[in-house]
């Protein structure tokens, strides 16, 4: 068998755009065109109208010139911007679209793990649609007659298994979908963006199945915004900018780069526009802050300073119990510790309608050096229910410094640990042993 699993050498793929735009499209996306695409045809010619490229004058690439390899068991992360090609060459990798230069060399099965909660036919049970997206990714109806029961039950949907999906809640949606893709058995797995949808419980669920995969030997590609989850789960990482590679290493070396570069999430995040911020019917996230000890917004923390993180957020029904809450994850993944906001004057108080923003004061000499990600929640209480959780809001560096008055002290090596905490020595002296 081959060294390696997949082998990339020199592939871009050119897009035409101008008169007849095309928006993005998941992997699902293309397969369901692959499909129909003979029936737009007919029905073009039947029509006669053109479905030539006339209308088209202008060419974009989407990928250029990219090259790496990964060999066998390996789980690689697929990181960068909207835009900057990570979808498209996980269609170049699963045979949906061919490039335009370029080849892919793959040795192994490959499923994909695509963009779920899509895809479903809504007339169809969730059995039905369970053995007709087991067909659409490549299983074998013993295949899903072995697993169906391990499937419905990872799923959380057994009672409605029989039940119409038009009926279903989107969150049922994605875990069925979801199981259906996890439960694959392939050589090579591709992930587009899995973990961005559910709740935060099935999210972890997910992340957790994920890793089973990983561990059993399987090359994965994992495609996420979500950069805590990149470096729990991938040891490598690569980072797509204007669609050309350009950083290829240890997974949180990379996305420490990527968050340093600006091109990530930084130390301010806004949502201007209420629609498309995160939330529910009675809360909405609009803003999340980093502040320095002086109050200015910034994405770089000396070790030793205390700083604030801010979180604004818009009321809209009043009268509820609300408690704010920070996550806090390194760059490995590894989640710190979680804030709840205890100010006094609102703990366990209804709150009216209305703009709120709620500070975080973190002290000094806590944090060790690197990269921070913070989420950020708020919830209900009585009854308990989340309005929003915003993975990666905000990302800041801790910085140590080699003046000596932090708690490294006099020591210029590398110093392990999730804390650095300074903390007051005391060192007695006994001359002669006395």
């Amino acid at each position: 068998m081959s060294n390696f699993a997949i082998q990339v050498e020199g592939i871009g793929k050119k897009y035409h755009i101008g008169g007849l735009q095309t928006q993005y499209q998941t992997l699902r996306d293309s397969l369901a065109n692959a499909f129909t695409a003979p029936i737009r045809r007919a029905r073009s010619l039947l029509s006669g109208h053109s479905t030539g490229a006339a209308d088209l004058h202008e060419e974009i690439w989407a990928l250029k010139d990219v090259s790496f390899t990964i060999n066998h068991g390996e789980v690689v992360g697929l990181i960068g911007r909207n835009g900057a090609g990570k979808s498209t060459l996980l269609k170049l990798l699963s045979r949906i679209t061919v490039p335009t230069v370029g080849i892919a060399r793959i040795h192994g099965r490959v499923g994909s793990l695509l963009e779920v909660g899509t895809g479903f036919h809504p007339e169809l049970t969730g059995r039905e649609n369970v053995y007709l997206n087991g067909a659409i990714l490549g299983m074998k109806r013993f295949e899903i007659d072995r697993q169906f029961d391990e499937i419905v039950d990872f799923a959380e949907v057994e009672k409605f298994i029989d039940t119409p999906v038009k009926h279903y809640s989107s969150g049922m949606r994605v875990r069925l979908a979801f199981a259906v893709a996890a439960h694959l058995d392939p050589e090579i797995l591709l992930v587009d963006e899995v973990l961005s949808v559910g709740d935060a419980r099935f999210q972890r669920k997910c992340l957790n199945k994920m890793q089973d995969v990983s561990h059993g030997g399987r090359t994965v590609v994992f495609v996420s915004h979500n950069m805590s989850s990149v470096t729990r789960l991938c040891e490598r990482a690569l980072l797509l900018e204007n669609g050309q590679v350009t950083q290829d290493g240890l997974s949180h070396k990379v996305v420490a780069s990527y968050m340093q570069s600006g091109l990530g999430t930084i130390g301010a995040r806004q949502w201007k526009d209420p629609k498309q911020a995160p939330g529910d019917k009675i809360a909405r996230l609009r803003g999340v802050y980093v502040r320095s000890s002086d109050g200015t917004t910034t994405d770089t923390i000396d070790i030793r300073h205390p700083f604030t993180v801010e979180m604004e957020y818009e009321v809209l029904v009043p009268g509820y119990k609300l408690l704010p809450h920070l996550h806090f994850v390194n760059e490995e993944g590894i989640k710190l510790f979680v804030a709840n906001d205890l100010d006094p004057e609102w703990r366990g108080e209804q709150r009216p309608s209305g703009r709120y923003i709620s500070k975080a004061y973190v002290p000094g000499n806590l944090l060790a050096e690197g990269t921070i990600f913070v989420q950020v929640s708020l919830i209900t209480l009585e009854p308990i229910m989340r309005q929003f959780h915003e993975p990666d809001a905000v990302a800041f560096q801790v910085v140590d410094n080699m003046e000596g008055d932090s708690a490294r002290g006099d020591f210029a090596g590398t110093m392990p640990g999730l804390v650095r905490p300074w903390l007051d020595w005391e060192t007695q002296y006994y001359p002669n042993g006395k």
